[in-house]
């Protein structure tokens, strides 16, 4: 089936973000644009993933759990996760890699964590712009072991992309699947043999995507579309010529 899709979205902890980037808000606007699969990637938290759960499942969205991390080299990695609990869980450990430092609203912006009611019930103190302690190849290695599936962010944009930070695309680990920002020269190298995202890193509501981005999986379910990203297609078996 087809199913159109923006597996990159910010909500209010991310400082970034806008105020306004609510669950409700958010799920709401996916819906008007007539998406089905929405991504809610925070920057270094999964914590509005419970109130965006319950939006979602109210207005017949599929919710891919995530969170952008920023590694210690600054490189942005996306990581996508089975369920809500198992986020939480990974939540908790970047956490504790997180710099000492607390947050300022006032110089970074606000880091509300809500309700499915849109209701503010904390404010995160973390220094969640911060980056990690964790290395590209351990960050990697962490969203495996949680059962997800790590995805280098916009690869080919701005300072915390990997072909901008890194210059290359690292051999080892290898990424079957990377996000592109789609109006950007990018190395087609390392685009080859690999599942090209192109999602809005959305901060603002009318920046969430429109239907263009469609993904083609058997079943409307997190597993597929996880089982689809994870797939090497290098090991995919070429078509059969016809003479």
């Amino acid at each position: 089936m087809e199913l159109f899709a923006d597996l990159h979205i910010h909500s209010c902890p991310s400082p970034c973000g806008e105020d306004d980037m609510t669950p409700c808000n958010l799920c709401g606007m996916a819906k008007i644009k007539g998406l089905d699969i929405i991504a809610l990637t925070d920057h270094n938290t999964c914590r509005n993933l419970p109130a965006a759960a319950e939006v979602c499942e109210a207005y017949g969205l599929l919710l891919v759990p995530g969170m952008e991390i920023t590694t210690k080299e600054e490189v942005h990695l996306l990581g996508y996760f089975p369920d809500v609990p198992t986020a939480m869980e990974f939540s908790r450990m970047i956490r504790t890699r997180l710099p000492k430092a607390k947050n300022r609203p006032s110089f970074f912006g606000n880091q509300r964590v809500m309700n499915s009611d849109d209701e503010q019930i904390d404010e995160e103190d973390a220094l969640l712009m911060g980056a990690t302690d964790l290395s590209l190849s351990e960050a990697t290695r962490q969203v495996i072991a949680f059962g997800g599936v790590p995805v280098p962010a916009h690869i080919n944009r701005g300072s915390h992309g990997l072909l901008v930070n890194l210059g290359m695309m690292p051999q080892e680990p290898y990424y079957t699947t990377v996000e592109m920002a789609r109006h950007l020269p990018c190395d087609p190298s390392a685009m080859e043999g690999r599942h090209v995202l192109h999602s809005s890193d959305a901060h603002y509501l009318g920046d969430i995507q429109e239907r263009e981005h469609a993904l083609r999986l058997e079943h409307a379910t997190v597993a597929d579309l996880l089982e689809w990203m994870r797939t090497d297609k290098r090991l995919m078996a070429e078509p059969t010529q016809q003479s």
